[in-house]
């Protein structure tokens, strides 16, 4: 495969993946390092890595609605611009007791507009389930922010049982291919809401 040139590089979609757990020993770290891995191999974005845990919102604590845009504190402004700046996410998460992590739900909420016309791959894990629940809870969520969750999404079922002794994941051929669909159904949907995104 060639190497995209500068010109292809500046006009790539900014890819955001976003972990979701903030627990101790989360899987969602290994988990969530490969599915960036993945997609900066698939050479179709200019991708970052944002750890729910390392940004460490707070539960809301905004007085205005977020749909305002008129946020007070400096954590919200920052991630208001991390969430303005992308053209897609992929959200990696598991699921808790059928649905989604708090951390997840609190991070979407904090902005509003910001989601607008944006498509989102799920990668979710759990155990037999895959976090399937959890993803289904996630689209509702984010479908009312406007943006779209595409339909080629990767479910990790028994996910401990696909990490190595050095705690990386290393899943099958299945979840491979699977993010592989992902990727590029985001970058389609990514270049084909750019118009809404600008207001054009």
């Amino acid at each position: 495969m060639q190497s995209p040139s500068a010109a292809d590089v500046t006009t790539r979609p900014k890819l955001v993946v976003l972990i979701a757990s903030t627990r101790p020993g989360r899987v969602g770290l290994p988990v969530g390092r490969w599915v960036y891995e993945r997609a900066v191999e698939f050479a179709g974005f200019d991708v970052k890595l944002v750890d729910l845990a390392e940004l460490d919102l707070p539960f809301l604590d905004e007085p205005k609605h977020p749909a305002q845009g008129d946020y007070v504190h400096d954590h919200t402004r920052a991630w208001s611009g991390i969430v303005d700046d992308a053209d897609a996410f992929v959200f990696v998460f598991p699921e808790y007791n059928n649905g989604i992590t708090a951390p997840l739900k609190n991070a979407i909420d904090f902005v509003s507009k910001e989601w607008a016309f944006k498509p989102v791959g799920l990668v979710s894990y759990g155990g037999q389930s895959g976090g399937l629940r959890a993803a289904q809870m996630v689209k509702q969520v984010v479908t009312t922010l406007k943006m779209v969750p595409v339909t080629e999404a990767v479910a990790i079922t028994f996910v401990s049982q696909s990490l190595d002794e050095s705690g990386a994941f290393a899943p099958d051929d299945r979840v491979v291919n699977a993010a592989s669909a992902m990727f590029h159904a985001l970058q389609r949907w990514a270049t084909a809401l750019q118009p809404m995104r600008n207001g054009t």
